[in-house]
């Protein structure tokens, strides 16, 4: 069975810095895109930043040039260094991951919560 496991989420002040991981579990062959949306209450889940196989980024223009986003092939993680937090970038991020060839997320992670205080 596939699992995203998902660390790193935390309580930060602005200014400050956190990274988080999402490690992919089980036995799966066709690791595509991996990234991450984030929701937070009133808001529509908005995706963050995602990463091809090959390595190409594409980020939302809230995050560019604060966040960056980076994976390991061999050990199935995905990682998301965020620089500079933002109260507003308060929320709960969720890891995902595509299939090669699907347009859409086929796993989720669990979530977890980023919480910047000003």
């Amino acid at each position: 069975q596939v699992q995203l496991v998902e660390s790193g989420g935390g309580l930060v002040q602005a200014g400050g810095s956190l990274r988080l991981s999402c490690t992919i579990s089980g036995n799966v062959f066709s690791i595509g895109d991996m990234g991450w949306y984030r929701q937070s209450p009133g808001k529509e889940r908005e995706m963050v930043a995602s990463i091809r196989s090959r390595g190409s980024t594409n980020y939302a223009a809230s995050v560019k040039g604060r966040f960056t986003i980076d994976r390991d092939n061999i050990k199935n993680t995905a990682y998301l260094q965020m620089n500079n937090l933002k109260p507003e970038d308060t929320a709960v991020y969720y890891c995902f991951m595509h299939l090669i060839g699907s347009y859409s997320p086929d796993f989720w992670g669990q979530g977890t919560q980023v919480t910047v205080s000003s």
